[in-house]
């Protein structure tokens, strides 16, 4: 872990994750009658939930829209759900309005072009290992697991160190 990374990590007071490629694998399932399901992975979610109990916000920004995604954020108790919103950015902003925060307050987890403009502008931005390579060049960290398969919970865990809460955030299961 860079302490570059671990000293970004410690102000943050809200993360935020997208959903295709960095929650789920980045497949798109859809059935005959045209629904569509995603997996998530039940690590990711234990990590989000271990980040929210040490007090840390927590946020999706999607650019598509989907019941699934809408189900998992409640599942977790993420208060802030935006889908639907290609410019992340602007969406962002609005968010930092309503909780008095920051960019340097703000870590976000993104795999391609559309999460590029918040990864280069929140106080830790990084991306998931099998992210867009042009996405990975200008974050902040890369994870060493890839979308879908235990980064947001690797992302998670980073904040917790950072913020010497990691320990404390295990130990609760003891």
């Amino acid at each position: 872990m860079s302490t570059d990374l671990l000293q970004r990590g410690q102000h943050i007071k809200l993360a935020v994750f997208d959903v295709d490629g960095v929650l789920t694998d980045g497949r798109l399932y859809f059935l005959e009658d045209g629904s569509e399901f995603k997996t998530f992975n039940t690590l990711d979610g234990q990590g989000i939930k271990m980040l929210m109990a040490a007090g840390v916000q927590t946020a999706i920004i999607s650019g598509r829209k989907t019941p699934v995604v809408e189900r998992r954020a409640k599942n977790l108790g993420i208060p802030h759900l935006y889908q639907g919103r290609e410019d992340k950015l602007v969406v962002l902003d609005e968010l930092l309005g309503q909780l008095n925060l920051s960019y340097e307050q703000v870590a976000y987890l993104g795999d391609d072009l559309p999460d590029l403009p918040v990864i280069r502008r929140v106080g830790l931005g990084m991306a998931v290992a099998n992210a867009a390579s042009f996405v990975r060049e200008h974050a902040h960290g890369v994870t060493q697991a890839r979308g879908g398969e235990g980064a947001a919970r690797e992302f998670c865990e980073l904040i917790l160190r950072a913020q010497g809460r990691l320990d404390a955030a295990n130990a609760a299961y003891l």
